[in-house]
């Protein structure tokens, strides 16, 4: 017998046990506390459906020997799918893995049935079921992996943003306060940040507040007068608050050159200097 009339043959007997192999599979899972709530079964039970509704005329036009093809298609895109809301749901990549791989079991039990008569064919289709899940299993695996890494990257940018507030003070003055390390990634959104604030309300003084910053170093201090030269481009001027006499020494043992920026020990001190600025002062009530 032909590869290609093996292929037919498996194909046929899957599609022919269908409903048998699915509901032992789907038992399998359940048994494994794969999933609890009851949303979370009905989705495991859909997912089983659908893929194996797809593997009889996967297998019979692409073969076992690889699922790159166009006839594999379906079935990438079905695990691809899974494997995305399986990573946002928080599962693991092995409880992802083993819904792919738990379907051997059925598959296995289901062949030898019907295949006792025929050793041989029996033997070559494990093998080739067998070869064809770990393929899928491992596709499944990657496409988990680069699912959970694009979520963690979207989440750094997230806490970026949020880590980053540009608030609005006063008419035309505008607060950022920095908290943590201002690395190089962190300093482009500092400064998209703070340049659409500046569109945004037609600001002409910020504050760049740097109390929450631990360390100041070279290459923090540039990236303070690489922000500070990009609003002055937008029209408008920076004031430094929260230099405490740490960082003035370090500094000034650096060598970074801040004459041209007005610097202010807190907050509070570099509003009073933003408010005559815009020409508004404040006062207390008798």
């Amino acid at each position: 017998m032909t590869t290609n009339d093996n292929a037919r043959r498996i194909s046929a007997l899957i599609q022919q046990h269908q409903a048998e192999i699915g509901a032992d599979w789907i038992a399998n899972l359940e048994s494994m506390a794969f999933r609890s709530d009851s949303a979370s079964q009905e989705q495991l039970r859909r997912h089983c459906r659908q893929l194996l509704a797809l593997l009889p005329e996967a297998s019979l036009n692409g073969g076992f020997d690889s699922i790159e093809g166009r006839a594999w298609d379906e079935v990438r895109d079905q695990l691809t799918e899974i494997s995305g809301q399986r990573a946002k749901q928080g599962s693991t990549p092995s409880e992802t893995a083993t819904f792919v791989f738990s379907l051997k079991q059925s598959l296995f039990g289901s062949l030898r049935q019907s295949l006792a008569a025929e050793p041989e064919l029996l033997a070559e289709a494990l093998w080739n079921v067998s070869t064809l899940l770990d393929k899928l299993g491992l596709f499944t695996i990657e496409v988990f992996q680069k699912s959970r890494d694009q979520i963690i990257v979207r989440q750094q940018q997230e806490l970026l943003e949020l880590s980053t507030p540009v608030v609005k003070l006063w008419t035309d003055i505008l607060a950022l306060p920095l908290i943590g390390t201002l690395d190089s990634a962190r300093t482009q959104v500092v400064m998209e940040s703070l340049l659409e604030k500046i569109v945004e309300t037609g600001a002409a003084i910020a504050i760049i507040d740097i109390t929450g910053v631990p360390t100041v170093d070279t290459l923090v201090a540039q990236h303070l007068m690489k922000t500070i030269a990009a609003a002055r481009l937008m029209g408008a001027d920076c004031i430094i608050s929260g230099i405490r006499p740490q960082i003035a020494q370090t500094i000034v043992h650096l060598g970074v050159n801040l004459d041209d920026v007005v610097t202010k020990a807190t907050l509070a001190d570099a509003f009073i200097v933003a408010l005559a600025r815009v020409g508004s002062t404040i006062s207390r009530k008798a």
